[in-house]
């Protein structure tokens, strides 16, 4: 296995990835229920620093897992760790085809009137918030591989030293 400096970086960005989705999860009951107008006023404002920083981790989540997954391809957790850098990567994807694009609809609806904006809200809450479940258990599932990888013995018979 690499070094366990890398292995730490890598698990402890993509399970500091895990919290914005989570937050989405655990919210989703509760925002569903709000009116257009709260909802929109809710959802407009809470988000702010979603992007550039559970961003930034995710991608640097990503790419570190990758490089595992590279340096690891002739290891038995080589293929665990390629599978968990794909979820993470399909976890972004989920995010740009579901979520962005309503993002920048809803962006685009800020100099209508309140009750335009919070109809646009409206229309396009149930893709927003869906989308975020969808790339949540996408990451849900990179972050297993990896904890599963990390956590794999090494082939009985492999010549492995274990110490105390």
């Amino acid at each position: 296995m690499p070094s366990r400096l890398l292995q730490v970086i890598a698990l402890t960005l993509a399970a500091l990835g895990l919290a914005p989705g989570a937050t989405h999860l655990l919210e989703l009951p509760v925002k569903l229920g709000y009116p257009p107008a709260l909802y929109a006023q809710v959802t407009s404002t809470l988000y702010a620093l979603f992007g550039p920083v559970g961003g930034v981790v995710q991608m640097a989540a990503m790419a570190a897992v990758a490089v595992l997954a590279f340096r690891c391809r002739r290891l038995p957790q080589g293929r665990l760790l390629a599978a968990s850098a794909a979820a993470l990567l399909a976890s972004l994807l989920l995010w740009a085809f579901l979520v962005a694009p309503v993002n920048a609809e809803w962006g685009s609806s800020t100099d209508v009137s309140q009750a335009e904006f919070a109809a646009a809200y409206a229309r396009l809450r149930g893709r927003w918030e869906y989308g975020h479940v969808a790339a949540f258990i996408a990451w849900l599932a990179g972050w297993l591989g990896m904890a599963a990888a990390f956590t794999m013995h090494p082939p009985v018979g492999a010549g492995v030293r274990v110490s105390p």
